[in-house]
């Protein structure tokens, strides 16, 4: 989601929900996302009956080209115009982005991109991990891994290194194997 704020755009890119427990208490949204322009860290509380000002985007379908001294680049897949977005603006998504992923989308909005929309889900390969265990079962513990991205998350004990994972992008979680 897109938001007006103080006349800036900010990319919206976490929300939480806080219900008091009491009958006359207001439902907390704490909002945290990226501003546009300036690319500046925004953190806002808002109560459950302030209204704030939505931007109309457009949803792209592209694909990760490279990543180098500028930031990441992308190109659209339907008029191949190419957006560069800064490494610190992806600075949470960077850690899913690898070859071939499918399912990316550039959030733009009257013709300048704004952020990057990932899929629900990312297969990842592992490429460091402790030894995998034979007799681990699959509800016993976990250990941490490596994944090629450098994204490190825990995993059950029976997987080793070298298999392919699905990650939930959202949570940062182990999912099942690919």
């Amino acid at each position: 989601m897109v938001i007006q704020m103080d006349g800036r755009n900010v990319v919206v890119k976490d929300v939480q929900v806080q219900t008091a427990s009491s009958r006359s208490g207001n439902t907390l949204y704490k909002v945290r996302g990226r501003d546009v322009v300036s690319k500046q860290k925004f953190e806002a509380s808002f109560k459950g009956d302030e209204w704030v000002q939505t931007v109309d985007f457009e949803r792209r379908p592209v694909q990760y080209l490279y990543r180098d001294a500028d930031g990441c680049t992308f190109m659209d897949r339907e008029s191949y115009e190419q957006y560069t977005f800064d490494s610190e603006a992806l600075e949470e998504e960077l850690l899913y982005l690898g070859e071939n992923l499918e399912g990316i989308y550039a959030l733009v909005a009257d013709g300048m991109p704004l952020g990057i929309e990932l899929p629900a889900t990312v297969v990842l390969e592992i490429t460091e991990t402790a030894p995998a265990m034979k007799a681990a079962s699959a509800s016993a513990r976990s250990k941490p891994a490596t994944l090629n991205t450098g994204l490190v998350v825990q995993v059950p004990e029976y997987l080793a290194q070298g298999e392919a994972i699905k990650v939930n992008t959202l949570t940062g979680e182990f999912m099942s194997r690919a």
